[in-house]
């Protein structure tokens, strides 16, 4: 369930994060009231999981998850484009997250 929850904060984060590109630097309300609410679930969530998930484990995930949507919502979305060394890079942060939960001792099972 903990990281059901943890997918929900990337979620609200992701939403955020794609809502503040949409903001054009908070000058259009809905974008920018969008940006301000996902954080705020976003931080309430990920705060939420880390009661039983340890820190360095949940922020990794986080972040590594995180990076990969954003930047997939911007190649979609956006028409952003990644380079060889982008996408090699990202998959390496999807590799380490693999690494991490599926042997580190740190991770809850």
């Amino acid at each position: 369930m903990t990281y059901l929850i943890l997918a929900a904060a990337i979620a609200a984060e992701v939403v955020a994060t794609t809502a503040m590109k949409a903001s054009d630097g908070f000058t259009r309300l809905v974008p920018s009231l969008v940006t301000v609410v996902g954080y705020v679930i976003a931080l309430y969530l990920l705060s939420i999981s880390l009661r039983t998930i340890p820190t360095g484990i949940a922020y990794a995930i986080w972040s590594g998850v995180g990076i990969v949507l954003i930047a997939l919502i911007a190649w979609i979305v956006h028409g952003q484009k990644l380079d060889l060394p982008a996408a090699l890079g990202m998959a390496m942060i999807i590799g380490g997250i693999f690494v991490m939960n599926a042997f580190s001792r740190s991770a809850p099972h």
